[in-house]
């Protein structure tokens, strides 16, 4: 799948395992949180293109804060959040108990004592999932190659945080395809 990829779909990759062995992204394997940090760094592609021309220009550090507060939620989104809240479950009472015994951001996977583990980073299940529904977007769209803005749409279509975090700044699968194809974004891949 990988020969598909264009140079910069390959640098988001590259970029999101730098996130994850310099220790900026948290945990040992890529992640989706991972793959869309890469897309924010980016400039001169076709997502960075659609994320400033989904308004997204200016909120991208909004974007990696929320990110970050996921990450000191242990990664549960708003959802998930609001789900055990309804059996009763405060999860911002949990980070603030546990960060106040072992520090903040105990949560969030980051080890700044890397002896425990001293493999090679890998894609994590979601991130997997992302670059397959990536090749899916891309056959749908009729495209040739998979380009950084098809791993930006398979990150919209896949439920969890960095969706989640897109959408509350206006990034949809259906306005990145408008912005990218002109449509309405009815050819979706899943």
């Amino acid at each position: 799948m990988f020969e598909r990829f264009t140079k910069d779909a390959r640098d988001v990759v590259k970029s999101a395992f730098e996130y994850v062995e310099g220790g900026g992204g948290g945990g040992q394997c890529v992640e989706p949180e991972h793959l869309l940090l890469a897309l924010l760094d980016r400039d001169g592609s076709r997502g960075a293109f659609a994320l400033a021309a989904s308004g997204l220009g200016e909120g991208k550090e909004s974007v990696r804060e929320a990110l970050r507060d996921a990450r000191r939620r242990a990664g549960l989104s708003r959802a998930e959040s609001d789900a055990l809240a309804g059996l009763g479950i405060d999860v911002a009472e949990i980070v603030a108990r546990v960060e106040e015994v072992h520090g903040v951001g105990a949560m969030s996977g980051d080890r700044t004592d890397k002896r425990w583990w001293s493999g090679r980073s890998s894609f994590g299940r979601g991130a997997k999932d992302v670059l397959e529904r990536s090749l899916r977007v891309a056959l749908a769209q009729r495209d040739r190659h998979i380009g950084d803005e098809h791993i930006l749409l398979a990150l919209t279509m896949r439920p969890g945080v960095p969706a989640e975090v897109l959408a509350d700044h206006g990034v949809t699968y259906e306005s990145l395809v408008r912005v990218l194809y002109g449509g309405g974004g009815e050819a979706k891949a899943g």
